[in-house]
């Protein structure tokens, strides 16, 4: 991985609600976006190598969207996920015990459309937003 960009965010759950919370589609919908003007409204997710991720990210007012496609190269549930974009930029989720909770490593390599500030904050505001989400569920 290519000068990676790394952030980091812990829920109150365990491992394997953390797992399927990030791997159940009907669960992604429920927390890939970074802004409360943005949502998730479909989301295909095959963890598996080989498998196949598509989540589609819209702004509710519909002025702009995109598909986030990739392809998983590595899958070890429920403590590693790691996949390429279909640009071909490496991401990788690391996922460990910390007491009841669970801590979250994601590393991805920067596109050079945006500036590395903007993809962090973006990035970091998703997977802050999952493990509010995954704390939040019931039982």
């Amino acid at each position: 991985m290519t000068d990676p960009i790394v952030i980091e965010a812990t829920a109150a759950a365990s491992p394997e609600r953390v797992w399927a919370c990030f791997t159940d589609p009907a669960h992604i919908v429920g927390w890939n976006f970074a802004s409360e003007d943005w949502h998730c409204p479909r989301a295909q997710n095959d963890a598996w190598v080989g498998g196949a991720l598509v989540w589609r990210m819209e702004a509710h007012d519909g002025s702009m969207g995109f598909d986030l496609e990739g392809t998983y190269m590595e899958v070890d549930a429920p403590r590693l996920l790691a996949w390429n974009l279909s640009d071909g930029r490496a991401v990788r989720l690391e996922l460990t015990t910390d007491g009841p909770h669970t801590r979250l490593v994601q590393r991805f390599e920067p596109e050079h459309i945006h500036s590395r500030d903007l993809q962090t904050e973006g990035w970091q505001a998703i997977l802050t937003r999952f493990a509010a989400y995954c704390t939040a569920l019931p039982g």
